[in-house]
């Protein structure tokens, strides 16, 4: 049978991981496709860098329309990132009648809607494993691994930056702006980490997997985002002291009210597997309603970690390339026409347990006074820390865990809480979840 052939588009570190992996491992990649599958042709403005890292085994062009619109290539590659040239390089593929492979998240969060539907007017698979965790298999395992499961929630680790910055800042105690350069200096982020620090990546991969977890269009749009910049060391210490650890979480929920999509900082009871995740490590913890809570743990990025993702997206379409359109997996799951509107949720109104920390006055009835705004707001106290002032020192901190509640009750109770004369400054509010 001769080999399926496929153009690159981009051959970065991802670009050329790929490139390196599919060349290894060649015997046995063609044994499990039932063919061989060969890139053939790579675009990439850098034209010498690409001859060198391709070895001169293949074509290689400095406009990516070549690679889209040439009749012998069966898949594409897009390995360019973003949403200009790459949405509008993925659409001609589209239209040209073939497969594609991306590990563009950015691109399917906010295009997704878009692009599966021409892929499925045309018959072609668009697949992205390698948009969400890496190396790790999770869209296969939502999409498929979990078909007979109706799905409550997905919360996952799933941006490495920011989870060594946690895990260096509560290692070392340091503060966020010192660990930042650190993970520069070593190449975990980026030079404008603001995607990263700021829980859009986080973001943009949740939404994909809400997609496929609910069977809802994909609503990037509508996901609340927060990042870490705001994260104080001496929270994560507070936190250790109760029992927990801060990460950055994705979270996707099905609720009687609607679906919740939220990117913020979270703490996680001290004794989940998921809280002890450190470094650039990812993981993604899907709870279903006959397997329970499964666990999905590893590198979720660099050169082979999400090459060894794209080059099973490269196999599994090898396998259904002539295979009917009706017949094969959905790109999200759910059949097109079965895709349902249930809402997403504006985050004044999820549910979920508080951590607030304020600056109080060390005098006789303070306690009192927030405590009481809490109740009138219907909020009850799981847990409180109450730390000593220091000697001769007029302020303290009071840290409170609450039972679960809705956000907008919280919102409105810190603002009167911070009203109050013997308050410094304002009330620090991080939400927690049992993940039980």
């Amino acid at each position: 049978m001769k080999p399926i052939k496929v153009g690159l588009l981009g051959i970065g570190t991802v670009g050329a991981g790929t490139f390196t992996v599919l060349q290894r491992n060649q015997a046995e990649i063609s044994a499990r496709a039932g063919r061989a599958i060969q890139i053939v042709m790579v675009a990439d403005l850098n034209v010498e860098r690409a001859r060198e890292l391709t070895h001169g085994e293949c074509e290689v062009v400095s406009d990516g329309n070549l690679v889209v619109t040439h009749p012998d290539i069966d898949i594409v590659i897009e390995l360019i990132g973003g949403y200009g040239i790459a949405k509008d390089l993925v659409m001609k593929a589209i239209a040209n009648g073939k497969h594609v492979v991306t590990a563009n998240k950015a691109l399917l969060a906010v295009h997704g809607n878009e692009i599966f539907k021409a892929a499925q007017d045309k018959g072609v698979i668009v697949a992205f494993e390698a948009a969400v965790a890496g190396g790790i298999p999770i869209i296969k395992a939502l999409r498929e691994g979990l078909t007979a499961n109706r799905i409550q929630w997905v919360a996952g680790i799933i941006n490495g930056t920011t989870n060594f910055i946690l895990s260096e800042m509560r290692d070392k105690g340091l503060d966020f702006a010192t660990v930042l350069q650190e993970a520069q200096r070593l190449g975990y982020a980026e030079a404008d980490p603001t995607f990263d620090i700021e829980g859009v990546d986080a973001a943009h991969k949740i939404t994909l997997m809400a997609s496929i977890a609910f069977g809802i269009p994909v609503q990037f749009d509508k996901a609340h985002i927060e990042g870490i910049t705001k994260l104080q060391a001496i929270d994560i210490r507070y936190a250790e002291q109760l029992g927990y650890r801060i990460k950055l979480l994705g979270i996707a929920k099905r609720t009687p009210q609607g679906i919740e999509l939220r990117v913020h900082p979270t703490l996680i009871p001290a004794k989940r597997l998921i809280a002890n995740v450190e470094g650039a490590m990812n993981a993604v913890l899907v709870h279903g309603d006959a397997v329970g809570a499964t666990l999905y743990y590893g590198k979720g990025a660099g050169a082979e970690p999400t090459a060894s993702a794209v080059i099973a997206d490269l196999v599994d379409i090898t396998r259904l390339a002539n295979a009917d359109p009706q017949h094969r997996v959905p790109h999200l799951a759910f059949q097109a026409d079965a895709m349902n509107d249930t809402p997403i949720l504006p985050m004044s109104e999820i549910t979920t347990s508080y951590y607030l920390r304020m600056q109080v006055a060390d005098q006789p009835g303070v306690l009192a006074d927030v405590t009481r705004i809490l109740a009138d707001s219907g909020i009850s106290i799981d847990a409180m820390l109450q730390k000593e002032p220091a000697e001769e020192a007029t302020q303290t901190d009071i840290i409170m865990l609450t039972h679960r509640t809705q956000e907008k009750n919280v919102v409105a109770a810190i603002a009167k809480i911070e009203q109050l004369p013997t308050v410094v400054g304002s009330v620090n509010k991080i939400r927690l979840e049992e993940l039980s």
